[in-house]
């Protein structure tokens, strides 16, 4: 693989769908939604820089980046991103309507982190900006532990918590250890990005799906984020948390399937 490349796995045939998947993660973490989908759909099934078989990809992690990236590498189809996978699928749908025919946020949100204030931001339901800085602080003294307290987080509020952990856990490290200058600048990512500026001008149909239980993305940060985008719906797994396609896989399948007949031709 040559150093700007991205791993992308394809599997399946059908209508194409690319799957982008969340910090710290890869795209193996998809494999029981794959499993779901690939006899209806040709999956393209995104590793992100730095992460998984793309370890030692000098891409940026950076919405526009990888966005370019990808979109180099994949034919017109939507994306689906789940939670940082989010925010590059939310870019790219936003700035190349012409390569992504739709857009599926993933328990993902354009603004990862709540107002803090001051201003007129109204930006309530997200996440304290201290948390990603206490991950971060811990990035540099025991990077596996805080990889494990994100992950614990990440299962917390699931109706099959200890099962979504394990999985989790297991998935974490298949691929190899991600680069940790990365997991880094993921973490800034998701403290710092800001992209409801883009959601007025989304030219293509979103489907915004909320884990009820999820601790890290608000379902309400993400239905106003759908009331801010045109041609948009929001669905919530009613027990899922903030990977419900681990433990839900076939009610979030259903759900990616429903949203993909309705696209435009």
């Amino acid at each position: 693989m040559k150093e700007n490349d991205l791993y992308i796995e394809e599997t399946g045939e059908g209508s194409p769908l690319v799957l982008l998947h969340g910090w710290a993660m890869h795209g193996g973490v998809f494999a029981l939604l794959v499993e779901r989908l690939r006899e209806r759909h040709r999956l393209f099934i995104v590793d992100l820089p730095g992460h998984g078989r793309s370890r030692d990809s000098a891409v940026p992690l950076a919405p526009e980046a990888c966005a370019e990236a990808i979109a180099a590498r994949v034919p017109r189809a939507p994306w689906c991103g789940w939670s940082l996978g989010g925010l590059v699928a939310l870019h790219a749908a936003a700035t190349r309507p012409d390569a992504v025919r739709g857009l599926v946020m993933l328990c993902a949100s354009p603004r990862f982190v709540r107002g803090d204030g001051t201003g007129d931001d109204g930006w309530k339901y997200g996440m304290s900006a201290e948390v990603f800085r206490d991950f971060a602080t811990g990035l540099r003294s025991d990077y596996r532990a805080t990889l494990d307290r994100f992950i614990a987080l990440e299962a917390f509020g699931s109706d099959d918590a200890r099962g979504e952990l394990r999985t989790l856990r297991a998935e974490v490290f298949s691929r190899g250890e991600p680069a940790a200058h990365v997991l880094a600048d993921g973490l800034e990512l998701l403290e710092t990005a800001d992209l409801r500026d883009e959601l007025p001008k989304l030219a293509v149909p979103s489907l915004w799906i909320a884990g009820r239980r999820d601790r890290l993305v608000d379902p309400r940060a993400m239905r106003a984020a759908a009331g801010m985008a045109p041609n948009a719906k929001f669905a919530v797994v009613e027990h899922g948390g903030h990977a419900p396609f681990l433990t839900h896989a076939d009610e979030v399948a259903a759900l990616l399937d429903g949203f993909m007949q309705g696209l435009p031709a």
